[in-house]
């Protein structure tokens, strides 16, 4: 099965959570837009100058006349075909659950350094980005991770369902992984909470596949054109460093 993908060249974003599994699987597939010519034909889709379905915006994949979009509709789609998802329907639907959760998650993350609109620049939000920053690292960031570790500890093995590693793993790795690059503070001070979680990451980025993916220029490395961005000032401020203070006696 060939899988043309079609997402922005230049970035990680939504299309990495379908990349992964695609490495994962030893798919073989072709990243269109990042080819000469691919945003071009990424853009008559989108205009809807090709046939099949028509895509509200990338990612988006074609497979022979299917055309299928949206992150998690594509992961459910493909999970199934390239064994990522176990078999029981039940636990298909649980692997769609967690990656629609997964994508609320990646909804706020970009909502913190764009929360009034994304056709303004950061810097046209800085302020009210701050705020959204801090009220996403105290309240929500704490419910999304902790909740996946939740499932981690339901399930009482090493994936978040079923006994082998499925495309709901693969993201939660890409979540933990992105939420370190964005806010490397915040997220140090939490992970003592989420052990689990943190030993899923570790697990996916060990696996064969997954590993000589991450080494290769195939892996685009976050930046800040991506969803999740670093910008210092939306991050928790590091660990304070104490200094000793000698008191000198006084002789009296």
């Amino acid at each position: 099965m060939r899988v043309e993908l079609y997402y922005w060249s230049t970035i990680q974003g939504r299309g990495e959570f379908v990349r992964l599994l695609l490495e994962e699987a030893g798919a073989e597939y072709v990243d269109v837009a990042r080819a000469k010519g691919g945003t071009a034909a990424m853009m008559r889709f989108l205009g809807g100058k090709e046939p099949g379905a028509l895509p509200f915006a990338a990612p988006f994949m074609k497979v022979g006349d299917a055309v299928v979009s949206q992150t998690a509709n594509i992961l459910a789609f493909l999970g199934p075909r390239l064994k990522l998802v176990p078999d029981d329907e039940t636990q298909r639907a649980e692997a769609s659950q967690i990656q629609l959760t997964i994508a609320d998650l990646v909804g706020e993350v970009h909502d913190t350094h764009h929360p009034i609109a994304g056709s303004l620049y950061y810097e046209d939000q800085k302020r009210e980005a701050k705020r959204r920053a801090q009220l996403f690292l105290k309240e929500r960031m704490p419910k999304y991770l902790g909740w996946l570790e939740d499932v981690l500890a339901r399930n009482a093995g090493e994936w978040l369902l079923g006994r082998d590693c499925t495309y709901a793993d693969l993201s939660a790795f890409q979540v933990v992984a992105g939420m370190r690059y964005a806010f490397p503070n915040a997220v140090a001070r939490f992970e003592r909470k989420i052990p689990r979680l943190v030993a899923l990451h570790d697990r996916v980025a060990a696996r064969p596949r997954i590993a000589a993916y991450l080494a290769s220029p195939r892996r685009i490395a976050f930046n800040q054109d991506g969803i999740f961005r670093h910008y210092p000032e939306l991050d928790a401020p590091g660990p304070r460093r104490t200094s000793r203070v000698r008191r000198r006696r006084t002789r009296r």
